[in-house]
């Protein structure tokens, strides 16, 4: 099976820069610690990576703050697919978690240092691409960006940092963002009952050959979940697949990164890439019909 044949490519592809990736990637949060809270089985979360790969997975969401009692994503990474040929590894910085494992926003002079922690954990002598991410959890980041992001600019001048991104922004902050170094990726919490305050967003990132890359992209909403159920009958489908394959249809720029610890749950999400929704499924997702 060719490259452009594999189950995660049935999407087509999107540039990140100088980097070009299938739109169905893989999203590391949920790698550490099972849906109950439990800490997941080592090996299992070995095997989703490298499954992810063979699936044609080349664009892998991690951060240095997604650890977990013993299991840090990072570490997994590295320990799985390192050293990364033909893998693109976007990395966050700004926030961040103390070894307690309370959350921060890091100061401008204090991102140099979570850069060289996601260079060490990665094994890595330099970051294929950073989100630079403010606000803490969902809360969406306010305020200038312009000291924090002309940092990371300044790392990428240096060649620390290949391509730049943003993360948990609204519109005014891509237009600053822009205005300093070239921005390739735009990272907010977005789906189908999700934040759908960012269509706008997303159109301004397609103008400006950004991709927008939403996280919780199949969190669910009880409004409808009637309306979701009977479009995944319709394809014999799962209510998850059907929301990513909403995400993918957003845009050609919109990229989708998928989280899960479970390997049956990873061949779901990436065959979704391929699912392709009528006009009147789109229309009855939104209500419209």
């Amino acid at each position: 099976m060719t490259t452009n044949t594999l189950p995660a490519a049935a999407a087509g592809t999107w540039k990140l820069g100088s980097f070009e990736v299938n739109r169905l990637g893989y999203g590391a949060m949920r790698l550490m610690s099972t849906s109950d809270g439990g800490i997941r089985d080592r090996e299992t979360s070995l095997a989703v990576l490298r499954r992810a790969v063979e699936l044609g997975v080349n664009h892998i969401d991690t951060a240095a703050f997604y650890f977990a009692g013993p299991r840090s994503a990072n570490e997994l990474i590295n320990t799985a697919l390192s050293p990364y040929d033909d893998l693109v590894i976007t990395t966050k910085i700004g926030a961040g978690r103390d070894f307690e494992g309370t959350f921060y926003s890091a100061r401008p002079d204090q991102l140099r240092a979570q850069v060289d922690e996601n260079l060490r954990q990665l094994g890595v002598d330099h970051l294929d691409v950073v989100n630079y991410r403010i606000g803490h959890g969902l809360e969406r980041g306010t305020g200038s960006i312009a000291d924090g992001f002309g940092v990371l600019a300044d790392l990428r001048e240096k060649g620390l940092i290949r391509e730049l991104g943003i993360s948990n922004v609204g519109p005014e902050h891509l237009t600053e963002a822009l205005a300093i170094a070239p921005v390739v990726c735009v990272q907010n919490q977005y789906g189908l009952t999700a934040r759908r305050e960012d269509d706008e967003l997303v159109r301004l990132c397609a103008e400006h050959g950004v991709a927008f890359v939403p996280f919780f992209a199949m969190a669910s909403g009880s409004a409808e979940e009637t309306r979701v159920a009977e479009v995944a009958r319709r394809h014999d489908v799962t209510p998850a697949q059907v929301r990513l394959a909403w995400t993918l249809h957003q845009g050609p720029n919109v990229l989708a990164i998928p989280g899960t610890g479970g390997l049956a749950h990873l061949e779901q999400n990436v065959a979704a890439a391929a699912l392709e929704l009528t006009g009147d499924d789109l229309a009855a997702l939104e209500g419209d019909a």
